[in-house]
């Protein structure tokens, strides 16, 4: 009976291998898992590029190209919001400036902060046979993700929370940019969605935080409350 504890030592410890080897498993499975499905998602989104370079559109080719191109620097943004300030009133001042500030703010996380770390290189343009009548300037910059969509989307998130009626075709027009980076060959599908995706959300936080902003600004200011006798 001496040996007993000895015994049981010895099988915990055989456990305790086993289970970490076990765990070991485990990881190294979906660590593979996890591998396998970018790989598919990556050969899914090339293989999408490729059907979208593959099919032949005339009619739509130029305009996707200079709607492509007027994007650059987000020319087409600041015009609207241009318009919006001049002929919109307080609401389009408002909105023209919340829509400049998110782009300010998604073009900087984008570009700056996760094209950096992400690496991506750019879609193999001539390799895809991209037809020459819709090719824009390849950019220098890397592929992931798309600063034009990002751009897009966090202008049509924030102007359109304060003007909802023109809400819809904004948001239309953000996606026709997006898309058209696809189709002119410079980006892969997912660059857009996801520069999309961070474009919609820092827009939407970006006009909460001027709102907030705002509010702050109006209770610290005495001049603005109405007065007792106008309560």
């Amino acid at each position: 009976m001496v040996d007993e504890p000895d015994a049981a030592i010895a099988d915990t410890g055989t456990a305790s291998v086993a289970d970490r080897a076990s765990i070991d498993v485990s990881l190294d499975d979906s660590v593979t898992g996890v591998a396998g499905v970018i790989g598919d998602l990556g050969r899914l989104d090339r293989a999408v590029y490729g059907a979208i370079a593959d099919t032949p559109t005339p009619n739509l080719d130029v305009p996707l190209r200079e709607l492509s191109s007027l994007a650059n620097h987000s020319k087409i943004w600041f015009a609207i919001a241009g318009g919006l300030a001049l002929f919109g009133g307080e609401t389009g001042r408002r909105a023209a400036v919340s829509g400049v500030v998110s782009i300010g703010a998604a073009s900087l996380i984008a570009n700056a902060v996760v094209k950096p770390l992400a690496r991506r290189r750019r879609p193999d343009r001539d390799g895809e046979d991209v037809p020459d009548a819709r090719e824009v300037p390849m950019p220098t910059s890397t592929s992931f993700p798309s600063g034009h969509s990002a751009s897009a989307f966090a202008f049509a998130a924030a102007v359109s929370k304060e003007i909802p009626a023109i809400g819809g075709p904004l948001r239309g027009l953000a996606g026709a940019v997006a898309y058209s980076r696809v189709h002119t060959g410079v980006h892969y599908p997912t660059d857009v969605i996801i520069g999309s995706i961070i474009g919609a959300s820092i827009g939407d936080v970006t006009l909460a935080l001027l709102r907030f902003g705002k509010r702050r600004h109006t209770a610290a200011s005495p001049h603005m409350r109405p007065s007792k006798g106008n309560a």
